[in-house]
């Protein structure tokens, strides 16, 4: 029988194989290191293009910011501008009213009756004077009630004044100032 020696060509199978097989790990190698390189590349451009646009955001908050404050003030002076515009117009609306006031008073006021002070704060007057007689005080009182320019007067005090006659008296009376037409509004 003939012997075969099949060693050689078994140990030159396995070198074979040993070297297809570093051949293929060090391809198989060289692909991961590659696939790897181009996820590691595609995630810091997508990093870098997010950090351009935070920028650019950040950039487009800042200037909606400033046009955000620009309105504020603008509509802050126009709430200004607004405010003053109604105080002049209440003032020429009412410019003439003290006039009315004025007229009605002096109707109001009977012969007999002295007016030493008056004074006003918001719309109530405050009426100091001299009566010759306590009904005098009472007809100025009814007529500043019919009046439709006052309302609610009140007599707080009378006190007799014989150094200046027989019936004198120093009164003083509260009553409030109205515009025509607002007396049911109270």
């Amino acid at each position: 029988m003939a012997r075969i020696n099949l060693l050689p060509w078994r140990e030159e199978y396995r070198q074979e194989k040993k070297k297809e097989f570093f051949t293929q790990l060090v391809g198989v190698c060289i692909l991961a290191g590659l696939v790897a390189y181009v996820w590691i590349a595609s995630v810091d451009g997508a990093i870098s293009y997010q950090k351009e646009r935070n920028n650019l955001l950040n950039t487009e908050i800042k200037l909606l910011s400033e046009q955000v404050k620009e309105i504020q003030e603008l509509k802050k002076k126009r709430r200004e501008l607004s405010d003053r515009m109604k105080v002049i117009q209440d003032l020429q609306g009412t410019r003439p009213l003290i006039v009315r006031y004025f007229d009605e008073f002096a109707k109001a006021v009977p012969d007999g009756i002295y007016i030493t002070s008056l004074s006003r704060k918001a719309n109530t007057l405050n009426i100091t004077g001299v009566s010759e007689s306590n009904s005098r005080v009472s007809a100025f009182m009814r007529k500043l009630n019919d009046s439709q320019y006052f309302d609610a007067p009140d007599l707080k005090a009378v006190n007799a004044q014989p150094a200046l006659g027989d019936q004198a008296a120093r009164f003083t009376m509260v009553l409030k100032m109205v515009l025509p037409g607002d007396e049911g509004a109270e």
